[in-house]
């Protein structure tokens, strides 16, 4: 049997705070090497959506798969809303922006550098 070297080991699991980051060995829950980067890149295409659902017949143009996360994510969102000149919100990875903007939102991320695509009826 060989021995395992002492470079090569690392802890993955430790019962006063559970599984650790392989990155920087800290908790999951304080994990700060991944705080900026986004959760999911997805397929690289940005979707623009309408929904009406639960928001009494409004409509909302919701934005998803943007590859920014954190303060880019929020200063694009502040960005969009004032090139539509209406209000709108940022919940989780996608953008809402108050009304149909679909067309106004598709060729201004377009002009971003962007790949976008309008899903949905």
């Amino acid at each position: 049997m060989s021995k395992r070297n002492a470079n090569n080991s690392r802890l993955v699991y430790s019962t006063e705070s559970g599984r650790l980051c392989p990155q920087c060995h800290r908790p999951v829950a304080e994990c700060v090497c991944g705080r900026d980067r986004p959760a999911a890149i997805g397929d690289g295409v940005v979707r623009l959506q309408r929904e009406t659902k639960g928001r009494g017949g409004k409509a909302v143009t919701v934005v998803s798969g943007v590859p920014l996360a954190g303060a880019a994510l929020k200063e694009l969102a502040r960005s969009l809303k004032q090139k539509c000149g209406v209000g709108g919100s940022l919940k989780g990875d996608t953008i809402e922006i108050q009304g149909d903007q679909r067309q106004i939102l598709k060729s201004e991320l377009e002009k971003r550098g962007y790949l976008v695509k309008i899903s949905g009826g």
